[in-house]
């Protein structure tokens, strides 16, 4: 283009004409016509203005034009209490936003064709069960020789760009603790400080991680999966006041956790242990260990066998969850 300049303002001169002509075809055409016939020639006769017919014109082609997306952070008022230390609504909003900017798809399997769906739960149950970060020498020395230091870090730093260095998203156990501190605040709140039952967080904790080995689980948002955790816990009264969100919002993720709470709560209860060097406020942190892989089969087979109009309501807010074996009727056996 550099070299031939009258071919650039060719084009240039071509293009705004066509845009003039096209502003010109949209202008509206008026004539000037009388009212009445003339009785004198020569005479004033009044007149009226007469719009003429034209053809509209219609786009066919959108290209040209600029789309733009907008995301609605202000479906749900803030159920935060007034700060001390901040605002309420801001920090709702950061949260809200988060949620929006780290998004998570159950079909990224796609992408990867040689992974499978027990891959993740198995590799995500090791996360888990992972007491301290093994250290970088360490990493090498198990691939036997595959990868050197060298070239894990290599690839770290690949990922980390990859990924932005975006890794602070707000988690689901942290919707779940501060849900669960919106209910518990008195006259006075202390933010800060845990005011709920410990016992009662540990238990839908265990419900979410055995959730979160599913991969059917990238269907919700962690907002939702956590607030549908406590329907199964609490009712939909406190779910309202807690999270700001309708039943409607969260109906699809708790009829789909309805196996997971099932087995969850037809084992054993988790017990809180006491530590030398962890304090009694915050033993609630530690990682809880169970048999999370036996728990997610148990559950593939509580919905292998179970369909949604099956379900029966049960106490906790009208929550649905599969009938007793022994409530079934011989013929559906």
């Amino acid at each position: 283009l550099l070299k031939n300049p009258k071919k650039k303002m060719s084009r240039r001169s071509s293009h705004l004409q066509a845009k003039q002509k096209e502003t010109g075809a949209k202008r509206q055409q008026y004539e000037i016509g009388n009212c009445w016939p003339p009785v004198l020639s020569g005479g004033i006769t009044p007149c009226i203005i007469i719009e003429t017919p034209h053809k509209e014109t219609v786009t066919s082609d959108f290209s040209r034009f600029i789309n733009y997306r907008f995301k609605n952070l202000f479906i749900n008022p803030s159920p935060l209490p007034d700060l001390s230390w901040g605002c309420s609504k801001d920090v709702w909003f950061n949260m809200l936003k988060k949620e929006t900017k780290y998004v998570h798809d159950k079909h990224f399997e796609v992408l990867h064709s040689d992974l499978e769906p027990q891959m993740r739960s198995i590799l995500l149950d090791w996360l888990l069960e992972e007491i301290y970060a093994p250290k970088l020498q360490e990493f090498a020395y198990v691939t036997d020789g595959a990868c050197s230091e060298d070239d894990i870090l290599g690839m770290e730093l690949i990922i980390l760009k990859a990924l932005k260095w975006e890794l602070c998203p707000v988690t689901v156990i942290a919707w779940l603790n501060v849900f669960l501190q919106v209910d518990a605040l008195k006259d006075v709140p202390k933010v800060l400080l845990p005011q709920y039952s410990q016992e009662k967080l540990v238990q839908i904790d265990q419900l979410l991680d055995l959730c979160i080995l599913s991969i059917d689980s990238l269907e919700f948002q962690y907002r939702i999966l956590a607030v549908a955790a406590l329907c199964h816990f609490t009712s939909i009264e406190v779910v309202k006041k807690e999270s700001g969100l309708d039943w409607d919002n969260i109906l699809e993720c708790v009829e789909w956790m309805v196996p997971f709470a099932r087995v969850v709560k037809g084992g054993p209860p988790v017990k809180l242990k006491i530590f030398k060097k962890i304090s009694v406020d915050d033993r609630h942190n530690i990682q809880t260990h169970t048999n999370y892989l036996a728990m997610l089969e148990e559950v593939n087979y509580v919905s292998a066998f179970t369909k949604v109009g099956q379900l029966s309501p049960v106490c906790n807010g009208g929550i649905m969850t599969p009938p007793k074996s022994t409530e079934k009727s011989p013929g559906k056996h």
